[in-house]
């Protein structure tokens, strides 16, 4: 390799800075069209009309650098995505940088939400050889697909040490030129070690120790801020699946110091968040995650994967705690999906942006100019409330970004609503009751809603994401038992509808990936297949209309025969169907959205009680032992497994109601079961009618279970042998509490 071309790959290692750039999430009128108009990608039909000769990922593309024996230039990334927008606006639209990217490249763009498999490989070797990753992922290939050089965001020219895009293109255009078989060997050697690290033996085949759950807790802990909550310190992510992973650790010893604190952690994150400017106070529901500690300034795009976990974690701390404020929460994120994200059919969107217009007509833009205002805008709008509405949400005339938080003066004279007080606090300075202060703030959200409801919104990306419906499933389906809302299982169910309508191919035993005008091509991946089946396990434990459970299984079977490693235990990411995915991974990293293997570990746990089938359970065991080493070195690295692990590792628990499904005795029953916090429980309807008869036909003592003296009767068991049943919901909460 020439001294030229390493040059190249070290400029690359830069990554992207945090601070905020005004960018344009909406190219403006061109003479340009390529072939990304022929796509159904919100984000791919963004660059249709750059003067960028864009490709779609796919044989086109391939054949062309074959061909001509050009490098090709990946760009990922998605429609939500700020930097996205900022890198099409500085480089994508402009001409100059266009005819070089033409000349010496085949460009080929691709939307992460909707190959999730190329982005994993490539979003790999760039962490692996930069220490860093994000989006938009820049990836040059080899013409057989193999990177050599990788990277995030680059600035136009030179800045903040970081080369130029122009000068990144034409030096690694001349490298190739230059020296092009030596880099294709390098691509090929760089795949190779990939491959070897992703086929590595798991460390051992033996059970892997509880005491796992232990060091994980430490290593949260650890981290943990108990001024602001959350972990580390910013930007500061939500994290839902190490909150789920705190409500667990406390459930299996409450009264123990390390259960408390672990219930601490969790409470406290929960509370600050909620009172944060990554709560829409207005609208419902949360932005990405904060800038800066104290949960204050958001990145303001809203994901759809994000709403459907942070309402099951307040969902689980309203369970253990029955304060309000929790379900308040809960309600007010379920309630922003069902409003805005929700297409007519029932399907959930993906995303909403974090960019938009600052006014109608006008072509001046900004990252959250739909959810900030100035305190002349708040005070013209609530008159004599504004007092206590400035008070209360932290409103002050020269903004009140905390120092720091906004390099880019984007919120000068600015506010993003945060709680500064507590109601009491409010109260107590305004001299008014509790409720005249709850009852005047919520007039005064309720009146900016309705102006805020005026302004351009943000860009929807409407993709309806398999995999994501499964999640919102989940919460959704949750939220009936927890809330008693009846309304949220039509929610629960119409979405499952659609999935199994539009998204599932019965005839082909097929899960796809999206939809959007009409279901897309691309098959799903393992992490569709097991957020749809947890979605489908918790519906049914919400409704107990069977045929959710039977889905689940035919899902289930699928998900088994096309993604897991029979050798070594866990699932791949993808089928190994489409070959231009030159690697197969396992994810082993529960982040944004858990691991797939995480996920599909504790379905088959559950699957295996209710069909009394063993193979599941081992299953399931194996797929835990497939992370060992991961586990073992860095456990807080897959708090989803752990929850998986701490159920595996318990006495398997269910809860059998026995009775007719909309009986006032049943549902008495089923009430006092919702009081309570059970992560490490089944719950079954024997219902004397098809139901009970399909749950029979593998669980022998299902059969002979049935009311007494005609009243509907609760039975709780370990491993199904049973305690005396009882009809009184009262004797059923001594019970659970045992």
């Amino acid at each position: 390799m020439t001294s030229h071309f390493r040059f190249g790959i070290l400029a690359l290692t830069c990554l992207v800075t945090p601070e905020r750039i005004a960018a344009d999430p909406m190219p403006g009128v061109s003479e340009h069209t390529n072939r990304l108009a022929r796509e159904k990608s919100p984000y791919l039909l963004q660059h249709a009309h750059n003067p960028v000769d864009w490709y779609p990922w796919g044989e086109e593309a391939f054949a062309k650098a074959r061909r001509e024996n050009k490098p090709i230039f990946l760009s990922v990334g998605y429609s939500t995505c700020h930097w996205c927008h900022v890198m099409e606006h500085e480089s994508f639209e402009s001409e100059e940088v266009a005819a070089i990217m033409n000349r010496e490249f085949v460009n080929i763009k691709v939307d992460r939400e909707e190959r999730p498999d190329v982005d994993r490989v490539y979003m790999t070797f760039v962490q692996a050889t930069t220490g860093g990753g994000g989006w938009p992922m820049s990836v040059w290939l080899t013409p057989d697909l193999k990177p050599f050089v990788g990277g995030t965001y680059f600035p136009p020219e030179d800045r903040h040490g970081q080369p130029g895009f122009k000068k990144v293109l034409e030096r690694i255009a001349a490298a190739w030129k230059q020296d092009h078989e030596k880099i294709t060997g390098q691509g090929a050697r760089i795949v190779d070690a990939l491959r070897e690290a992703q086929t590595a033996q798991p460390a051992a085949a033996e059970k892997i120790d509880a005491k796992i759950l232990d060091a994980a807790y430490e290593q949260v802990t650890r981290s943990f801020d108990p001024r602001d909550g959350g972990f580390g310190s910013a930007p500061k992510f939500p994290r839902p699946v190490t909150l789920n992973f705190l409500s667990r650790f406390y459930a299996r010893d409450p009264s123990s110091e390390s259960g408390k604190r672990a219930l601490e952690m969790d409470l406290v994150t929960l509370r600050k968040m909620a009172a944060g400017g990554m709560h829409d106070h207005l609208g419902g529901g949360f932005h990405r995650y904060s800038v800066d500690r104290y949960w204050h300034v958001p990145h303001f795009e809203k994901m759809l994967y994000d709403q459907a976990q942070l309402a099951g974690a307040y969902l689980d701390a309203f369970q253990i705690t029955q304060d309000r404020q929790f379900e308040s929460v809960a309600r007010d994120i379920l309630d922003y999906v069902a409003r805005d994200m929700t297409s007519k059919e029932g399907g959930y969107f993906s995303a909403e942006d974090a960019d938009s217009l600052f006014e109608h007509g006008k072509p001046e833009h900004g990252e959250g100019a739909f959810y900030i205002w100035t305190k002349k805008e708040i005070d013209s709008a609530l008159g004599d409330v504004a007092p206590i509405f400035d008070y209360h949400y932290g409103v002050q005339s020269h903004g009140n970004a905390p120092e720091g938080s906004d390099p880019q003066d984007e919120f000068r004279g600015r506010n993003i609503l945060i709680e500064r007080h507590a109601i009491a606090e409010t109260a107590e300075r305004f001299k008014k009751s509790h409720d005249e202060i709850q009852q005047l703030l919520a007039r005064g959200r309720e009146k900016l809603l309705s102006i805020r409801s005026k302004r351009p919104r943000p860009h929807l990306d409407d993709k309806i994401i398999a995999a994501w419906n499964g999640l919102m499933i989940s919460a959704y389906a949750r939220a009936v038992q927890a809330l008693n809302e009846p309304r949220y299982l039509e929610r629960a169910t119409r979405a499952a509808n659609f999935v199994r309508v539009h998204l599932w191919d019965d005839s082909k035993k097929m899960l796809y990936r999206s939809y959007r005008d009409g279901r897309g091509e691309v098959e799903g991946f393992a992490d569709d297949y097991a957020f749809v089946i947890q979605g489908l396990l918790d519906l049914y434990e919400a409704s107990f209309d069977v045929e959710w459970l039977k889905l689940a299984i035919e899902l289930q079977e699928t998900q088994d025969r096309l993604f897991f490693d029979e050798k070594n235990g866990g699932y791949f990411s993808t089928s190994g169907k489409d070959k231009s995915v030159v690697l197969r991974m396992k994810d082993d990293n529960d982040s944004a959205e858990p691991a797939s293997s995480s996920v599909a570990a504790l379905n088959l746990l559950r699957l295996a009680q209710i069909r009394d089938k063993k193979q599941w359970e081992e299953r399931a065991e194996k797929t835990i032992s497939a992370f060992q080493s991961t586990l073992s070195r860095f456990p807080s690295a897959m708090p989803q497994m752990l929850v998986a692990l701490d159920f595996s590792s318990s006495k398997p628990r269910q809860i059998v109601i026995s009775g007719e499904k909309d009986a006032a005795e049943t549902r008495a029953l089923l009430a006092e079961v919702h009081r309570h916090f059970l992560p490490k429980t089944i719950l079954l309807l024997a219902d004397g009618a098809e139901g009970q008869e399909y749950l029979g036909e593998k669980l022998e003592a299902i059969r002979a279970m049935s009311m007494v003296d005609g009243k509907s009767a609760a039975y709780v068991c370990e491993n199904f042998t049973c305690k005396a049943p009882v009809t009184d919901a009262n004797q059923l909460a001594e019970l659970l509490a045992q």
